[in-house]
């Protein structure tokens, strides 16, 4: 079905969304360390799927999502994390 050529669809009205700002938790407390040997810490920054969550996401600065993605792909190659969760 076409639309008619002089608008095509409706406009939606704009909705006014507060985004709440993220804090990286790192730099919030300083007592918290980014370890490969402390999964429980880590798999707060990685999906049920395995995958590392992106910055957007979990509201950490840039360099702690690189020590942070750095300490996940170690935690996996020494098995404390799992690459990807099996399905079935």
């Amino acid at each position: 079905m076409a639309y008619p050529s002089s608008g095509g669809r409706p406009a939606r009205p704009h909705k006014k969304f507060f985004h709440r700002r993220k804090f990286c938790r790192f730099c919030t407390d300083s007592n918290i360390q980014i370890d490969y040997k402390n999964p429980s810490i880590l798999r707060d920054f990685v999906t049920e799927r395995g995958k590392i969550m992106p910055r957007r996401i979990t509201g950490n600065c840039a360099g702690h999502q690189r020590e942070l993605t750095v300490a996940i792909k170690r935690a996996r190659t020494l098995a404390l994390l799992p690459f990807a969760v099996r399905e079935g």
